[in-house]
C-alpha cells in the first residue's frame, strides 16, 4: 500500500508503450548523438561481426566431435578446429572491447551534453515553473532519466541489437544444420513471445511505479536536508526519519513484486527452455542412433538452442528497458520543449544598455499562475525618481514582495504596467534589465562555497581587490579578516557557518559588487538583533547611495529618511507621503504602526 504521509505527491505518469509517435518523438534524442555517429556505427558494425564470430563456435565444437567420432563433413583435423575456435574468442574479445570504448564515447559525451542543455533549459524556467514543480522531480529528470537515457545507449540498445543477431544467425544456422529439430524449437517461439509480452506490460507497471517511489524518496531527502534547521529546531527528527522509512518501506514493497514477477517470467522462461531442450535431446539422440543424424550436429543443436532461447528472452527484457527509456524521453523533452524566458549568456563580458532607474507603476493588477483566484495586487501606483528612494510598507500579505518580484519581471503582469526610464520593462532585455537591478531579500540565499565565491557572485569577473573593496563598504571585511582562511573560508551549505548579520552584510557586498542601478532591499534587517541590525544599516546606507532604491520594511525606524512610503493594505495602496506626513494623519495605517513600534520598541 502505498504511504499517504508525505507533503504533496506526482502526479502519476501514463504507462508508456513502444509506438510510432514515441519513436518518432525520441528521434529528437538523435541530434545528441550525431556529433559522435561514427563512433556510434562502429559500435553496432561491431556487434554484428562480433556476434557473427560468437555464432560461429558452436558449430565448430560440433563439428570436433565428427571429427573425434569419424564423422566429419569438413576436411579439418581436430588441431585445425581448435585454432579456429581460439580466433574466434580473441577476435570476438577483441570487437567487444573496441565496441565498447566507441559506445562509451557515444552515451559519456552524448549524454553530457543533453545534460548541458537540460541544464541551461531549467535555468530559463521563469519562477512560476519552480512553483508548480518539486526540486526533487525536477532533480530526478537530470540525473535518474538522463541515466537511464545513458544507458540505454551504452547498454540496451547494444545487448537489443546483439540478441536480435545472435537470433537470426543462430536460426538460419539451425535450419541449414538440422532442419527436422529446427522446426520443434521454432514452435516453441510463439509461446515465449506472448509470455514476454504479457509479462513486459506488468514489469513495465510495476517498474514505473517503483521509479515514482524512488523519485518520492529523494524529495523527501532533499526538502529534510535542505530544512533541515526547522526539523532540529521542531526535534522532528523522528518523524522525517519515519516518514522517509515508510517511502523507503513502498520502495521494498513495489521492488519485491517487481522482483518476483520478473523471477516468475525468468522461472518460466528457463522452465521451457530446458523443456525444449531435454525434448529436442532426447529425439536428437533417436535420430543419432538411427543414423539420421551426426552426434556433433546435436550437441552443436543443444548449444545453439540455450543461446537462441537466451536472446529470446533478452530480448523481451530489452524491450521492457527500451520502452522505460521512452518514458524518460518523455519527461526530459518535456523540459526540452519549453519556452524559456531567456537566453543564457555572459552578459558580464559585454556591453548592454544602461538604464538611468526612474520607475512608475500603472494600475497595476496581479495574480499568481498558481493562484489565479486570489487577487495580490489592485490597481497600484508607484512611482520612483532616478536615484529616489521610497518605502513598502503593510501588513504580511499586502503585496510589498509581490511588488519586488514583478520589478525583477519574475512574473508577466495580468494588467497596467511597469515603466523603466518611460519605457515599458516588457521592452528591454530581460537579462540586461535583470544585471542592473540589485536586491538584498530578508533571508540571504547562498552558496555552500567559500566567502569570495559567494561575493563575487555579484560579478564573477571582479578581482580580489574589488571583492575587498565590496566587502569593506558592507562591513563585512573585519569578520572575514578574522577568518584564519579569509575570504577562502567554506561558509557551508546555504551559509550555516556564519550568523545571520553575516550573511546579510555578504549579501550586501555581493549587491555592491554587481553595481546595479535599482535596489530592492525586502525586509534586509528585520531578523537581525540591535547591534546587528546598525551594522547592516550602516552597509545598506553606502549600498543605496547613488541608486533607485525600493525598501520593504516592518521596521519603521528604518525609513524614516525615504522620500517617500507607500502603505500598503489589500493589494492597493492605501496611503502615500513621507513619515512625517503620515505620522500626522490620525487616523492612518501608518500612524498605528508607528505607535505600535515606537511605543514598544524592539
Amino acid at each position: 500500500m502505498r504511504n499517504n504521509n508525505r507533503r504533496g505527491s506526482s502526479t502519476d505518469e501514463p504507462k508508456k508503450k513502444i509506438t510510432k509517435d514515441g519513436l518518432k518523438r525520441a528521434k529528437q534524442i538523435l541530434k545528441y548523438i550525431l556529433p559522435y555517429k561514427w563512433y556510434f556505427i562502429l559500435g553496432l558494425i561491431l556487434i554484428v561481426v562480433g556476434s557473427s564470430f560468437f555464432m560461429l563456435i558452436p558449430g565448430i565444437c560440433g563439428e570436433m566431435v565428427n571429427v573425434a567420432t569419424d564423422k566429419a563433413e569438413y576436411p579439418f583435423s581436430l588441431n585445425q578446429l581448435g585454432f579456429f575456435v581460439m580466433i574466434l574468442v580473441l577476435a570476438q574479445a577483441f570487437t567487444s572491447f573496441i565496441r565498447t570504448i566507441a559506445l562509451a564515447i557515444v552515451s559519456e559525451k552524448g549524454m553530457a551534453d543533453m545534460r548541458k542543455d537540460l541544464y541551461g533549459k531549467l535555468m530559463t524556467q521563469p519562477m512560476y515553473y519552480y512553483e508548480s514543480n518539486r526540486v526533487g522531480e525536477i532533480s530526478s529528470r537530470i540525473t535518474a532519466d538522463v541515466e537511464k537515457l545513458q544507458s540505454t545507449f551504452a547498454i540496451t540498445l547494444p545487448q537489443f541489437l546483439r540478441q536480435l543477431v545472435t537470433l537470426i544467425v543462430g536460426v538460419a544456422i539451425l535450419a541449414y544444420l538440422t532442419p527436422q529439430l529446427s522446426l520443434i524449437m521454432l514452435m516453441t517461439f510463439p509461446i515465449v513471445v506472448v509470455a514476454a509480452m504479457l509479462f513486459g506490460r506488468y514489469i513495465r507497471k510495476l517498474s514505473r511505479k517503483r521509479q515514482e517511489a524512488l523519485a518520492e524518496t529523494n524529495t523527501v531527502v532533499e526538502e529534510t536536508l535542505h530544512n533541515f534547521t526547522i526539523v532540529k529546531s521542531f526535534t522532528n527528527e523522528w518523524l522525517e526519519s519515519k516518514r522517509y522509512a515508510n517511502n523507503v518501506k513502498d520502495i521494498v514493497s513495489i521492488s519485491l513484486n517487481f522482483a518476483k514477477v520478473r523471477g516468475l517470467f525468468f522461472a518460466f522462461i528457463i522452465s521451457l527452455l530446458f523443456g525444449t531442450i531435454l525434448f529436442i535431446l532426447w529425439k536428437g539422440s533417436l535420430m543419432v542412433q538411427a543414423g539420421t543424424m551426426e552426434a556433433g550436429y546435436l550437441l552443436s543443436f543443444v548449444i545453439y538452442t540455450a543461446v537462441i532461447g537466451g536472446a529470446i528472452a533478452g530480448l523481451g527484457n530489452q524491450y521492457t528497458q527500451i520502452a522505460s527509456a521512452l518514458g524518460a524521453t518523455d519527461r526530459v523533452l518535456d523540459i526540452m520543449e519549453k519556452e524559456g524566458e531567456i537566453v543564457i549568456r555572459d552578459i558580464h563580458n559585454e556591453s548592454f544598455h544602461r538604464i538611468e532607474g526612474k520607475i512608475e507603476m500603472k494600475n497595476l493588477h496581479f495574480n499568481y499562475p498558481s493562484r489565479k483566484d486570489v487577487d495580490v495586487l489592485n490597481g497600484i501606483n508607484i512611482t520612483v525618481p532616478v536615484g529616489g528612494k521610497v518605502a513598502l510598507v503593510g501588513q504580511s500579505g499586502s503585496g510589498k514582495s509581490t511588488i519586488a518580484q514583478l520589478l525583477m519581471n519574475f512574473y508577466n503582469i495580468d494588467k497596467g504596467q511597469i515603466l523603466i526610464d518611460d519605457k515599458p520593462m516588457a521592452d528591454y532585455n530581460l537579462t540586461e534589465l535583470r544585471r542592473q537591478i540589485g536586491i538584498v531579500p530578508q533571508e540571504v540565499l547562498l552558496f555552500g562555497g567559500t566567502i569570495k565565491e559567494n561575493i563575487s557572485y555579484g560579478d564573477p569577473n571582479a578581482s580580489e581587490e574589488e571583492i575587498i573593496e565590496a566587502a569593506k563598504k558592507s562591513n563585512s571585511w573585519e569578520f572575514i579578516d578574522s577568518f584564519p582562511d579569509g575570504l577562502e573560508t567554506i561558509i557551508g551549505e546555504r551559509g550555516i557557518k556564519l550568523s545571520g548579520g553575516q550573511r546579510q552584510r555578504i549579501a550586501i557586498a555581493r549587491a555592491i559588487l554587481k553595481d546595479p542601478k535599482v535596489l530592492i532591499l525586502d525586509e534586509a534587517t528585520s531578523s537581525l538583533d540591535a547591534e546587528s541590525e546598525k551594522i547592516v544599516q550602516d552597509a545598506l546606507d553606502i549600498l543605496m547611495e547613488g541608486r533607485t532604491s525600493i525598501i520593504i520594511a516592518h521596521r519603521l525606524a528604518t525609513i524614516k529618511a525615504v522620500d517617500c512610503i507607500y502603505v500598503l493594505d489589500d493589494g492597493g495602496v492605501i496611503e502615500s507621503g513621507t513619515h512625517n506626513e503620515l505620522i500626522e494623519n490620525n487616523d492612518g495605517i501608518y500612524q498605528n504602526l508607528a505607535k505600535l513600534q515606537f511605543a514598544f520598541p524592539n
